[in-house]
């Protein structure tokens, strides 16, 4: 059974960084498409970074603060965040899937498996 399993969540202060860790069991990280998105509640669940066939993909908002990446060596997906701002306060989840195919990174519905989430506080 796949498992994803986030972790690295937590509070800061505006500025701060953490870094979010995914380790996956029962699935090879190394040719799935893998996605980090982020729900606060009552707004759709929004595309973060993705990273697939060795390109890497970010939302407007976190571009240059935000960097995604996996060592296969662990099977984890990581993304690093930094200079973090109360507006990336949210539920931070990853996601991956077997077969990229042609749909958007950002697009949950294009994702098969998903983790349990953990928890981002940004306090100003």
């Amino acid at each position: 059974q796949v498992q994803l399993v986030e972790s690295g969540g937590g509070s800061v202060q505006a500025g701060g960084s953490l870094r979010l860790s995914c380790a996956a069991s029962s699935f090879t990280i190394s040719r799935a498409c893998m996605g980090w998105f982020r729900q606060v509640p009552g707004k759709e669940r929004e595309g973060v970074a993705g990273i697939r066939r060795g390109l890497t993909y970010y939302t407007d908002s976190v571009e240059g603060r935000f960097t995604i990446s996996r060592d296969y060596a662990e099977n984890t997906l990581y993304l690093q965040m930094n200079s973090l701002k109360p507006e990336d306060t949210a539920m931070y989840y990853c996601a991956a899937t077997e077969t990229c195919g042609a749909g958007a990174w950002y697009l949950s519905a294009n994702y098969k498996y998903w983790g349990q989430g953990t928890q981002v506080t940004v306090s100003s």
